[in-house]
């Protein structure tokens, strides 16, 4: 298993980088991207199947099978079958979450795109989606790939993490900064 958090995100960028490269070489970029997605996906609404992976005591072979039988069910392309198949055989499941996201960063640097993080305190209208994104890309400078979330414990407004820069314009920062100024009067 992972050593250390340093020794798994080493790992994930290796593996994501060589499987980046294999899909790039084979025209493959959405695709192996969209599998990633939906291998995700299935393991998040499948508990016994997210033990399976994090198990040390599951014997390689079938470790392998099983994810082979995932790739099936699921339709993945060769190409991620066969990338599975190798991360069941070396144990390296664990990183599969850190290794599609390293993925997704690649994809995104290689059409030129960021990636704006968007925390909501209510789902936001497409209409909102788009103003926002708009903006964005008139600071960035690029194309902006929102993600967005809700996080009700924000009371209203948003959170927004674009590259290394965070603008909190939520009701809850608003009010602690109201807090923090009339502590400061009395």
């Amino acid at each position: 298993m992972a050593g250390s958090k340093g020794t798994a995100t080493g790992l994930s960028t290796r593996y994501a980088k060589a499987l980046f490269e294999l899909a790039r070489e084979r025209h493959a970029l959405d695709r192996t991207a969209d599998d990633l997605r939906r291998l995700l996906e299935a393991v998040a609404v499948e508990p016994a199947l997210a033990r399976v992976i994090r198990s040390p005591v599951v014997p390689r072979g079938e470790l392998v099978a099983a994810m082979t039988a995932l790739a099936d069910r699921l339709g993945l392309s060769p190409l991620v079958r066969h990338f599975l198949g190798l991360l069941a055989s070396q144990r390296r499941l664990f990183a599969l979450r850190l290794i599609a996201a390293r993925f997704a960063e690649m994809l995104a640097a290689h059409r030129g795109e960021v990636t704006a993080e968007v925390v909501s305190a209510l789902p936001l209208e497409e209409a909102e989606m788009a103003r926002l994104r708009a903006a964005l890309e008139a600071r960035a400078g690029k194309a902006v790939k929102l993600e967005t979330r809700v996080d009700p414990s924000l009371l209203g407004g948003l959170v927004v993490r674009l590259g290394s820069r965070m603008i909190d314009a939520s009701l809850r920062s608003r009010l602690k900064q109201l807090e923090l100024s009339m502590k400061g009067v009395g």
